[in-house]
C-alpha cells in the first residue's frame, strides 16, 4: 500500500496516479523503481511527487484571465 502525500486529497492522487499509470502503460520510463504493477509504480511517483498533476496551473491562468474580464467599479 501507498500512503498519499497529506497536501494531496484522494482524489487527486486516485487521478494523476490513473493517468500516470496510462502513461506507464504505454512505454513511458518509470521516474522509481519499477513495481510488478504499473498502477504501484504510478501511486509511488505521485507520493514522492517525481509526477504532478498540471490542472492546477491552467485554473490559475484561467481565474487570472476572468479576473482581468472582469470590472469593479
Amino acid at each position: 500500500m501507498v500512503n498519499r502525500p497529506i497536501e494531496m486529497n484522494q482524489f487527486e492522487f486516485a487521478i494523476v496516479s490513473g493517468l500516470r499509470t496510462a502513461q506507464l502503460m504505454r512505454g513511458c520510463i518509470p521516474r522509481v523503481a519499477k513495481a510488478h504493477k504499473p498502477i504501484t509504480t504510478a501511486q509511488r511517483e505521485v507520493a514522492e511527487r517525481k509526477v504532478v498533476g498540471t490542472w492546477k496551473v491552467a485554473t490559475k491562468k484561467v481565474k487570472l484571465a476572468l479576473a482581468d474580464m472582469v470590472r469593479v467599479d
